[in-house]
C-alpha cells in the first residue's frame, strides 16, 4: 500500500504554506583514511564508490526516521516527507498480523494486547466523509480495528480531561508566582497539545520561547501514560508488550509520539508506538474495498471507572470539550481563572476576533480594567505575529492557546481533505459544527477516578511526573547547506 505523503507540508488549504528545508538533508558519513598524498574519490554509476584504498565499498542506504527529524534544525515539520518506517498503516497491519512490535530502538517484543486510542477530530473528519453520525463513524471505526486485531478500542476524553485539568492547574501555579515576582517569565502561558508548534518553538527560538509553553502533557501523550502504567498495570502486563496505536488529526502526532522524551527507560517502551491519520484510515479503508459504512459497529471500552461515575449504559459515548475544536483550551483556562482568581462565576465567553478569525481574545474585566486575557492563535503567521509581540515585550495576555493549523485541529494536516474546489472553508464549518454538538465532558469528574486510584491523588508527586513533561532548544549545525547567506 504506497504512503500518499507529500514532497512539502500544506498545513491547510487556507493559506499558510511550509516547504521543506535543505537542511532536511542527512549527509552520508564516509570513514576517513589518512594518507600523505590526498585523498582521490571515485564514485560509479552502480552505488559504489573508492575512496584511494584499491578496494570498492558500496554506499549503504540511507534512512530517515522521525528521530533525525526531531534532531535536526531545519524546516519547522517535515513528517510527511519523512520515510515513516514504524508510523504507518503497514506497519499496523504487519504488527497486528504477526503481533510482533520492533521499537524505535529496534527491541522486539511479542504483543499481547493491542490498544487503539481515537481522538475525537479525526472521528468527525471520517463521519463528513462517510456520511455517518458521529455516534455512527466512532462505533464503525471501533469496529473496524477490532476486526484487523485490535483488543481494545477508546476514546481520548479522560486523557483530555486531564490535560485540561493540569493545564488549569499550571496556569494558576505560573499566574500566583508571577505576581510574587513580576520579572518571571511564566506568563503569558502558551499552550503545549500541538507538537508543530512545540517542534517550531524548540528549533527556531529555543531558549527564549521555551520558558512560556506549558509543561502539561498533550492529550495523546497523556493516553499513552495511561495505557502503558494504569491499563498494563491493572491486567498484569508487561507495558513493553502492550502494543499502543493512536488515531489522530495530523502527522505531526507522529513526531510527538516519537520523542526520546516519551520513551521510558524503566518500561523499555514508547508511549505511543503507532500514529494513524484521518487520511490514512481512509487508505487503509480503500485499499480493502470497503467503506466504513459497511463495518460492522461495535461499542468503545470502558476501563477508567466511568461506571463509577454514573455515565450510564453501555459503552463509553464520544464526548467533547466547551471551547475550541482544538480542546477548548483557552476556554477552560479563562473560566477556571476568573473563578479562581477574581471569584468571577458564570462569565459571559465572547470572543473577539482580531486580524483575522484564527486570531482571537477572551477578556475579563473588572471594576473597569481587564484583569484576565486569553486567545487563540492558529496558523503560523498568527504565531509569528505572536512570538514578535513576545519579544517585544508587548504580549498583552496572560494565556494563549496555540495550533499550527490555521482553524485548530480539526483542519489538522491529515484530515480527510475537501473533495470539491474551494470546498475547505465549508468542511471545516461542518467539522465545527459537528464537535460543538458532542456531548459535553465534565472533566473534574470523569477524571476523579485515575487522580484518586492510579495517580495518588491530584497534584500529588506521581501525578506531575506523569502528567508533564520538558522542551528542549535544538542547536543549528554550521553545514555548508544551511549557512544563510
Amino acid at each position: 500500500m504506497a504512503s500518499r505523503f507529500s514532497g512539502a507540508l500544506q498545513l491547510t488549504d487556507l493559506d499558510d504554506f511550509i516547504t521543506p528545508s535543505q537542511e532536511c538533508i542527512k549527509p552520508v558519513k564516509i570513514e576517513k583514511m589518512k594518507t600523505k598524498t590526498g585523498a582521490k574519490i571515485k564514485i560509479g554509476d552502480d552505488g559504489y564508490f573508492d575512496v584511494s584504498s584499491g578496494r570498492e565499498q558500496k554506499l549503504q542506504k540511507v534512512e530517515i526516521t522521525l528521530a533525525d527529524c526531531l534532531a535536526c534544525s531545519g524546516c519547522i515539520t517535515s513528517a510527511e516527507s519523512v520515510l515513516v518506517t514504524r508510523q504507518s498503516q503497514e506497519e499496523l497491519l504487519r504488527v497486528l498480523s504477526e503481533r510482533k512490535h520492533t521499537d524505535l530502538r529496534g527491541v522486539t517484543n511479542d504483543v499481547s494486547l493491542v490498544v487503539v486510542s481515537m481522538s475525537p477530530q479525526p472521528i468527525l473528519s471520517l463521519a463528513v466523509r462517510y456520511k455517518l453520525s458521529p455516534e455512527d463513524a466512532t462505533k464503525k471505526l471501533a469496529g473496524y480495528f477490532k476486526s484487523i486485531g485490535a483488543d481494545i478500542v477508546l476514546d481520548m476524553t479522560v486523557a483530555e480531561d486531564l490535560s485540561l485539568l493540569e493545564t488549569q492547574q499550571e496556569f494558576l501555579q505560573r499566574y500566583q508566582e508571577q505576581q510574587a515576582d513580576p520579572n518571571s517569565k511564566h506568563l503569558p502561558m502558551l499552550s503545549s497539545s500541538c507538537p508543530g508548534w512545540v517542534c517550531y518553538a524548540e528549533k527556531t527560538h529555543g531558549n527564549f520561547i521555551l520558558p512560556y509553553i506549558s509543561t502539561t502533557k498533550s492529550p495523546q501523550q497523556i493516553m499513552g501514560t495511561l495505557v502503558k502504567r494504569v491499563l498494563a498495570q491493572s491486567r498484569q502486563l508487561n507495558p513493553s508488550t502492550v502494543y499502543h496505536v493512536t488515531l489522530m488529526p495530523c502527522y505531526d502526532k507522529k513526531l510527538e509520539a516519537s520523542r526520546e522524551d516519551f520513551y521510558s527507560e524503566l518500561l523499555n517502551c514508547q508511549d505511543v508506538d503507532c500514529v494513524i491519520t484521518a487520511i490514512e484510515l481512509e487508505q487503509m479503508l480503500e485499499s480493502s474495498g470497503k467503506s466504513l459504512c459497511e463495518v460492522p459497529g461495535a461499542e468503545l471500552e470502558r476501563v477508567w471507572g466511568e461506571d463509577e461515575e454514573g455515565a450510564g449504559e453501555g459503552g463509553a459515548v464520544l464526548m467533547g470539550h466547551a471551547g475550541s475544536g482544538s480542546g477548548g483550551y483557552a476556554h477552560h483556562v479563562f473560566l477556571h481563572a476568573a473563578q479562581q482568581l477574581f471569584g468571577e462565576t458564570d462569565v459571559p465567553v465572547v470572543y473577539r476576533n482580531l486580524r483575522n478569525p484564527d486570531f482571537k481574545e477572551l477578556v475579563l474585566e473588572k471594576d473597569g480594567k481587564e484583569v484576565l486575557k486569553v486567545a487563540i492563535a492558529n496558523g503560523f503567521r498568527n504565531i509569528q505575529n505572536l512570538v514578535q509581540k513576545l519579544k517585544r515585550g508587548k504580549s498583552p495576555y496572560h494565556y494563549v492557546e496555540v495550533m499550527a493549523c490555521p482553524s485548530g485541529c480539526l483542519n489538522g494536516g491529515a484530515q480527510v481533505r475537501a473533495t470539491e474546489a474551494g470546498g475547505g472553508r465549508e468542511l471545516v464549518g461542518a467539522l465545527e459544527r459537528l464537535y460543538a454538538q458532542l456531548p459535553r465532558a465534565a472533566p473534574a469528574r470523569r477524571a476523579h477516578a485515575l487522580y484518586t486510584r492510579w495517580l495518588a491523588g491530584r497534584h500529588s508527586d506521581k501525578a506531575n511526573a506523569l502528567l508533564h513533561t520538558s522542551y528542549h532548544a535544538l542547536q543549528k549545525s554550521d553545514i555548508a547547506l544551511n549557512i544563510k547567506w
